[in-house]
């Protein structure tokens, strides 16, 4: 066998051409691989990241009984807030954990009333991680100062038909369940592209709400955000040992609509990448094929010269893995280095902002992303085809005559 492999080593070298020729499709073909599970990875880590951090974090804590009431928005005071927040930060995934009050409402103004999630917030810790506080179109975004001020989305504004210092009213439920109205400042606009966003959510500050809707020095809510979309099944199994008197869910749990929307997305990325990678392989396919196919008399020659059927067909299957290992060595740093080169400066997607909510989310710039476990495995996969293509010539092959196959053409 060593013998064997020797020969296909100089072979792989002695029509160096051919050897180009095939690990150039290879290389070209991984690099193609490798980008593009990139952008549908970036997009998705954009688009996941985004969803969680406009709707509450990747994990949010309550006190018992709000899961089964969650779509009612139920003012259900959590005990030991800070207990709960301190034991939450000692977590290594965790990147900020902040206390919220939301309940329903009406903003108003003399255009008309509409119903309104109204969100509490400590603006301090919620500014370095909001995504409304990217997105402020006009204005500014919360500050501890404001006491009587409101951030409000370009849908809702438009609506009510108001600009950045102008005046709403807010009307919200209370923990009794009564209403309770207050005039408030616009400082702020936030523009998303999500027109359903934009129009459903208010942002106030904390201590106002404590004071307006009877939930003095109480929190409903503590909203959880992590490094990485993805971390969140492990730590909530993790917080709920730790915190037995709360729930504990993420916010697939409680709000299935946008995992069915992502959903949706994910299986067409998922045809897109499939297509991808099939007219990759096919690629790779066709050239390791044709190189073996036309080396048939050249397999005739060793047959005649006494080398048998199976050594043949290890010879060539061996060449064909040596060109596919060389390619995907050079592919796959070749593919690593330009998404992490891409992933520094990012792609514009300003052009695609308003072509739907989930462009909207992607952000204005997207971020291709792959782990290297991935690109490793592209790799295998293509060492996998090339084998594959030499191996059916080379078994056809291997069982003509010496006669028959020295004067194939």
């Amino acid at each position: 066998m060593g013998k064997i492999t020797k020969l296909a080593w100089r072979n792989m070298w002695r029509n160096w051409r051919r050897t180009a020729i095939a690990s150039v499709a290879i290389i070209l073909g991984l690099i193609l691989l490798i980008f593009m599970d990139a952008l549908i990875k970036g997009s998705d880590q954009a688009i996941f990241g985004n969803a969680v951090r406009l709707y509450g974090g990747n994990i949010q804590i309550h006190a018992p009984g709000f899961r089964d009431k969650a779509s009612r928005l139920p003012l259900i005071p959590l005990s030991d807030t800070q207990a709960v927040v301190d034991t939450i930060s000692l977590q290594a995934e965790v990147v900020a954990a902040t206390k919220r009050i939301n309940t329903g409402g009406l903003v108003s103004t003399g255009a008309g009333a509409f119903p309104v999630i109204i969100t509490a917030i400590e603006p301090e810790k919620e500014a370095p991680i909001s995504l409304i506080a990217e997105n402020m179109g006009h204005g500014r975004f919360l500050s501890g100062e404001d006491r009587d001020g409101v951030v409000i989305g370009r849908g809702l504004a438009d609506l009510l038909e108001v600009e950045v210092g102008d005046r709403v009213l807010v009307v919200g439920r209370r923990l009794n369940e009564s209403m309770r109205q207050h005039s408030m400042n616009v400082i702020g606009i936030y523009d998303l592209g999500l027109d359903e966003a934009e129009r459903g959510t208010v942002f106030i500050n904390l201590s106002l709400a404590q004071t307006l809707y009877n939930l003095r020095n109480q929190e409903t809510e503590i909203a959880i955000s992590l490094a990485e979309v993805g971390q969140e099944e492990q730590l909530v199994e993790s917080l709920q040992q730790q915190l037995p008197g709360y729930e504990v869910d993420t916010w697939s749990t409680l709000r299935p609509e946008i995992q069915q929307t992502l959903q949706t997305k994910s299986i067409a990325t998922s045809i897109l990448g499939l297509i991808v990678v099939l007219i990759a392989s096919i690629g790779i396919l066709n050239l390791m094929l044709m190189a073996v196919f036309e080396r048939t008399r050249e397999m005739g020659v060793l047959a005649a010269m006494g080398m048998k059927g199976r050594q043949i067909m290890a010879l060539f299957l061996l060449e064909g893995s040596f060109i596919g290992v060389f390619g995907a060595i050079i592919g796959g740093i070749l593919g690593w280095l330009l998404v992490e080169a891409v992933g520094q400066v990012g792609i514009d997607l300003g052009y695609a902002q308003n072509m739907g909510d989930i462009t909207a989310l992607m952000g204005s710039r997207l971020y291709p992303y792959l782990p290297i476990s991935d690109v490793i495995g592209y790799g295998i996969l293509v060492i996998i085809i090339s084998a594959l293509a030499s191996f059916y010539p080379a078994w056809q092959a291997s069982r003509k005559e010496p006669a028959e196959a020295l004067h194939h053409i």
